[in-house]
């Protein structure tokens, strides 16, 4: 949901806390929980190697790698029914928690949580744009960090997670924009480990269908608009939380530059959603084989158009908007319009992934498969 919510200085030092909920001046927004489904936590989006969407190189180590954690989580449609539910009852637990127990400690914590957390988002994030600045005569040696548990054939990998040099620059980068937000909680590391956890988010998440999309962003439509509408919970929650779960835009940028106080919020939940949906609309596009990404291209401009709607009855009504409730009608509704009229609305809903990685054969130290090799 979005929201503008204006702050005092030393407020926003604190984490951007806006006024009473009384005051009519604090328009809240949804922050929409990352609650993944079951099988996920925030732990394992940011810890473990996750791999992105299609149209990515890493998209390509993952298919070919016989590791299940190397792969995305993939949402059914039994996950996306239950996943409102699951949100519902985090976001409530948080609730009951600020309001049983001193905000300064559960903060305290959160803050200590999401710093780890957003070192390892941010040098996931920018790893593979630092392996670009790198020269190539940069020495560069490779490690692995493996936990295992029990012996013999009951062995079973808990973590195995290979790196070299670049990384750790990229993490000891990441360690300065943590240590920047645990000491001051500046809007703009703020942002950055928001912009982080959201394409960790994306790439982590994965619809096998968009039966399965349309279960996913209906359930939470209605989430979004009970919470908001229904009680004050999703505001007071978000106003409350003082952790990078939220996108922050300074209003009052050019008055106080860098030092603004004044800001308008997003839930990285506004986000990551319509994202995982536009990210399967952009396999879609690719399984057509036209070379053209009609379906990603337009529910990306009714992102923007849902957005910048939020935006305006925001400001028009002066009232906290739940962000999906304009979203997610335009994200499905557009590439609908356009599947009906290139009558391919039948593809569109057959279209299915499959979880399971495809076998790649295994290359010999000369670098050729078995299958070159008879071949020659």
């Amino acid at each position: 949901m979005c929201r503008a919510s204006p702050a005092s200085r030393s407020t926003a030092a604190r984490g951007w806390r806006g006024r009473r909920a009384g005051d009519p001046r604090a328009e809240g927004s949804s922050s929409l929980p990352l609650a993944p489904p079951a099988r996920g936590s925030p732990l394992t989006l940011a810890g473990r190697r996750v791999l992105p969407s299609t149209g990515c190189p890493r998209c390509a180590a993952a298919c070919a790698s016989k590791n299940s954690s190397d792969m995305p989580e993939t949402i059914t449609s039994r996950d996306a029914a239950r996943f409102p539910i699951v949100a519902s009852c985090t976001l409530l637990g948080l609730y009951l928690f600020f309001k049983i127990f001193s905000q300064e400690y559960i903060n305290l914590l959160l803050s200590m949580y999401f710093f780890v957390l957003g070192i390892l988002a941010l040098s996931h994030t920018i790893s593979p744009m630092m392996n670009k600045v790198f020269p190539a005569n940069f020495p560069s040696k490779q490690y692995q960090l493996l936990f295992t548990q029990g012996s013999g054939e009951a062995k079973e990998e808990i973590v195995n997670y290979e790196f070299d040099t670049k990384d750790l620059v990229c993490l000891a980068m990441s360690s300065v924009v943590g240590v920047w937000y645990l000491l001051r909680k500046h809007w703009i590391a703020n942002n950055l480990f928001g912009l982080a956890f959201s394409l960790n988010g994306v790439e982590l998440l994965h619809l096998n269908n968009v039966s399965t999309g349309c279960i996913l962003l209906g359930g939470l439509f209605i989430y979004d608009v009970f919470w908001v509408f229904g009680t004050n919970v999703m505001v007071t929650v978000a106003k409350s939380f003082e952790a990078p779960i939220k996108l922050v835009f300074p209003q009052d940028l050019l008055e106080k530059g860098l030092e603004a106080d004044n800001f308008a919020m997003l839930g990285l939940g506004d986000i990551v959603i319509p994202g995982i949906f536009i990210a399967l609309l952009l396999r879609f596009d690719i399984s057509l084989k036209k070379n053209t990404h009609t379906y990603f291209y337009t529910s990306f401009v009714a992102y923007i158009f849902g957005l910048g709607l939020t935006i305006f009855i925001m400001h028009i009504f002066k009232h906290a908007q739940p962000a999906l409730l304009y979203l997610v009608p335009a994200c499905i509704g557009f590439p609908l319009l356009v599947a009906l009229a290139k009558g391919e609305v039948t593809e569109m809903f057959s279209y299915e992934e499959s979880s399971t990685p495809k076998e790649v054969p295994a290359a010999s130290k000369d670098g050729l498969t078995d299958g070159e090799k008879k071949e020659k």
